[in-house]
């Protein structure tokens, strides 16, 4: 078989075959794993007459226009319109139906937009979707009126309020919220609220989720919409009250026990709800009718998940009977009808975290933040979940995305979420894309893009398959860069872009000349033995001290995650002692970087910690973001990637209640310190 023909369909099918690992090496997709690749991403490559009949399919695609395809026109620059003739008249009809009219000149460009948003751009009785872009995202500046800002980084389900039920909700953000806002913070980034699976309890990372179009109700603050005596009513009548206390008092949560437990006090709330709604009813269904057909086809998915895993079959939607494998069935309708009630559940499960989130983002605002939360968009959605039977059209069914093998993980990773299909996304005028940004930014004046390179390529690999078997695939980076800066300007939202691991040659110039910011470490500032002085550091970028994935500030300095990743089982005792050896020159490194910024005023932790606080105050970072764990001085992370459970991932509760957090003598100095830090930086 030509192996020159095999890689010519890998390359129209937007495969990179050929690529640079994190040790700078060229490396080679092997044929046998592109024809892996190319079957699952649905094009048949097993002999030269498949390839062929593929590269048909694929041309075919690319010359025929999709009626649901989206024009791209970037704000104050005319477009070309090839298909239709000079001087056609137009008319264009913007979001609030407002019309203009006129022609395309004399070189049949449609004349420059000067107002960005979505239209309907009618010619010679056709009609396009065109959405008109700015040129880059809002900044800090344009956002806060000051070029250099604050805020922390928060695990939502850590968060504790007496009466929460042993898991963190709304409630409690908007308690951190007006402390973090009395002391100066401009911005609380949470941890990923993407809905999950409601009825697999036992599933509960936040970076793989069902459906990033949706929130999970397990955060919901139910009193915030229905008010306290409601709740007291329902607790009491379900006869919870006994075992809410008993997981508030937990040291880790027990994901399974409250999952069951909120869902409880839902399913009572919604029935007295059902029987009392009194003025909230005509809010209620306002909403529904705004969700529309996502909505329902969610709430749809949730009905069928939970009845099929109470048969004992498998809740994964790709092994359902055929009648029930997209939302647009008959099967799936007339189920629809049947359970009426149990998706208007779902919907109010999803109705009262909106409405907290929405409260949330209000009290962040009333208390003077320039962006108030900053939501976390997960990398992917489950294969196996809500958006991918939802989306079918747009994502990838076959592939999961992950890492190619690096410096740490040598056999790559997998992490089993699914991706986006880059034609499919064309095709249907980026409406997953689209939505998906507005559904994360409707209640929030920012938003991080967890693995940003996956704008422009993501690592993909067969289903079932090792991760050192999958290849990159290509996406249509600037016209996603267009709509996010559109998106940016519709809800007047700071963008964030994680940008670290193995980022592809130049796409931090393009996300710095849209305004995305990019993210710098302090752990991992570092060159040639040396952390980068403050004032090095990038402009374009937040700046924080640690991430979810790695140690507290006092956990690295007391070499706690080495401890850890041997005892979890990622790595072996005889890695301990250079893990530990290589740990040391990195503290003397780091104190040496600390000490020439002036004296630690002590040589203990909390004052190695405040000086890494002030560390990255300092930098001109537009953004510093100060994780609720530096800032409490905690010394376990949230999470340590890697395989097993034997780290208590995801479950750690901060040790106070929301409203008490910030305010330990010890906690308000370092804010100080950073406040301090932030505004000297921010005269220079």
């Amino acid at each position: 078989m030509s192996d020159t023909l095999l890689a010519e369909l890998a390359e129209a099918a937007g495969l990179y075959i050929d690529w640079t690992d994190a040790h700078g090496r060229p490396q080679a997709v092997t044929p046998e794993a592109q024809r892996a690749l190319l079957e699952a991403l649905g094009y048949p490559a097993q002999s030269p007459e498949q390839i062929r009949s593929s590269l048909a399919m694929l041309t075919q695609q690319q010359h025929i226009p999709s009626p649901d395809a989206l024009l791209l026109q970037d704000q104050g620059q005319p477009l070309p319109l090839a298909l239709y003739p000079a001087d056609s008249p137009y008319r264009l009809i913007d979001e609030q139906g407002q019309v203009f009219s006129g022609r395309l000149d004399a070189d049949a460009r449609l004349p420059a937009q000067p107002q960005p948003g979505y239209y309907q751009l009618e010619i010679r009785d056709t009609r396009h979707a065109l959405a008109v872009t700015p040129a880059a995202c809002l900044s800090v500046s344009q956002l806060c009126g000051k070029p250099r800002i604050w805020g922390l980084t928060a695990q939502l389900y850590g968060l504790r309020r007496p009466g929460d039920g042993g898991v963190g909700d709304t409630q409690a953000v908007a308690e951190l919220l007006r402390h973090a806002a009395n002391q100066g913070a401009d911005a609380l980034a949470l941890s990923p609220v993407h809905a999950l699976f409601a009825a697999d309890t036992e599933r509960f990372g936040p970076y793989s989720p069902s459906s990033r179009l949706f929130f999970n109700p397990l955060h919901a603050a139910p009193a915030d919409r229905l008010g306290e005596e409601r709740v007291q009513r329902a607790i009491q009548a379900a006869g919870l009250q006994e075992e809410m206390q008993r997981l508030e008092h937990l040291e880790l949560i027990d994901w399974p026990a409250v999952a069951k437990t909120r869902q409880r006090l839902l399913w009572q709330l919604y029935q007295d709800f059902c029987q009392a709604p009194g003025d909230l009813l005509a809010d209620f269904e306002a909403f529904r009718a705004a969700g529309g057909d996502a909505l329902q086809q969610h709430c749809c998915f949730e009905a069928i998940h939970a009845q099929r895993l109470r048969e004992g079959a498998s809740g994964d939607w790709r092994s359902w009977p055929q009648e029930l494998r997209s939302p647009l069935q008959g099967a799936v309708t007339r189920f629809a009808a049947e359970q009426a009630d149990t998706l208007r559940f779902h919907a109010f499960a999803q109705w009262l975290i909106a409405h907290g989130l929405e409260c949330a983002q209000a009290t962040a605002s009333g208390a003077g933040m320039g962006i108030g939360l900053i939501a976390d968009l997960a990398v992917g959605a489950d294969c196996a979940g809500s958006q991918a039977w939802s989306r079918q059209d747009e994502l990838l069914p076959s592939v999961t995305v992950g890492a190619p093998p690096d410096i740490i993980n040598r056999q790559g990773q997998n992490w089993g979420v699914a991706a986006f299909s880059p034609q499919g996304l064309q095709r249907h005028g980026f409406r997953a894309y689209i939505e998906m940004l507005q559904a994360n930014l409707a209640h929030a004046g920012g938003i991080r893009i967890d693995h940003v390179m996956g704008l422009q390529r993501l690592w993909v690999i067969p289903q079932g398959g090792e991760a050192q078997h999958g290849a990159y695939l290509r996406y249509p980076l600037d016209d996603l860069l267009r709509l996010l800066a559109l998106e940016s300007h519709r809800h007047r939202a700071l963008v964030i872009g994680e940008d670290l691991g193995t980022v592809p040659d130049g796409l931090r110039e393009k996300l710095a000349a849209r305004n995305i910011l990019g993210t710098r470490v302090l752990l991992f500032e570092q060159q040639d033995g040396r952390f980068i002085p403050p004032a090095q550091w990038s402009r374009n970028a937040l700046a924080t001290t640690t991430t979810h994935d790695l140690p507290t500030i006092k956990g690295w300095f007391a070499g706690h995650d080495i401890e850890w990743r041997v005892r979890a089982g990622h790595a072996d005792e005889q890695s301990l002692e250079q893990d530990h050896a290589e740990r040391a020159g990195e503290r003397v490194a780091l104190l040496q970087a600390l000490e020439q910024r002036g004296p630690l005023g002590g040589t203990d932790d909390d004052a190695c910690l405040q000086a890494c606080i002030d560390y990255i105050g300092s930098t001109p970072s537009a953004l510093a973001l100060l994780p609720l764990e530096d800032a409490c001085a905690l010394e376990q992370q949230p999470n340590l990637p890697g395989p097993g459970d034997l780290h208590p991932n995801w479950r750690r509760c901060y040790p106070l209640a929301a409203n008490e957090l910030l305010e330990q003598p010890a906690t308000r100095r370092r804010l100080a310190c950073l406040d301090t830090a932030r505004r000297e930086a921010g005269d220079e």
